[in-house]
């Protein structure tokens, strides 16, 4: 079940989601808007290996917009923080994002439960398109969790991704291999 408006906001009164910073201009009937925050990263070989860390180049996106170009993988972040501790979040692109043919996830789009951190985006364009920091970019759907979970996200021993920062995390895929 995808939680309303109500049952957000009720939940983060409650502690168990949270969304810095909250606006609550942002929050639609089932969902709640995030933005893009001011980096995006590339990565800095044309070749990437699952094995061993890929380096990036991280840039702060300019006043004037930054141009999106096609066949190129940029990572984003998000402007608002989270955490979600009881339920699954699903993190979708805006359609208006989408029909300027931006796409803000390759599979990432779900959460788990005791996720906290900004999101990292994997940003990808159809045509060239110009995006500005603070812009709409995707809006988070809370999804209802039946039965207890045994291990949430940030107590898994295989998380990866706990660390938090404001800046876009290439994948730390490598971390399987050892």
């Amino acid at each position: 079940m995808i939680l309303s408006d109500e049952q957000i906001l009720k939940e983060i009164r409650e502690g168990n989601i949270v969304i810095r910073p909250f606006d609550p201009r942002c929050l639609g009937s089932n969902s709640y808007d995030v933005h893009l925050g001011p980096y995006l990263a590339t990565y800095s070989r044309p070749e990437l290996d699952v094995r061993r860390p890929n380096p990036i180049h991280r840039f702060r996106i300019p006043k004037e917009g930054f141009v999106l170009m096609p066949n190129q993988l940029y990572l984003g972040v998000t402007q608002e923080y989270t955490e979600t501790l009881r339920h699954v979040p699903f993190l979708e692109g805006k359609s208006s994002v989408g029909r300027l043919g931006i796409d803000i996830h390759s599979t990432a789009g779900k959460g788990d439960v005791g996720y906290a951190n900004y999101w990292t985006l994997e940003i990808s364009a159809k045509v060239p398109v110009r995006i500005y920091a603070r812009m709409p970019i995707g809006q988070l759907i809370y999804f209802e969790v039946s039965g207890t979970v045994r291990h949430d996200y940030g107590q898994k021993s295989g998380a990866k991704y706990t660390r938090v920062t404001r800046y876009p995390v290439p994948s730390r895929m490598y971390l399987n291999f050892r």
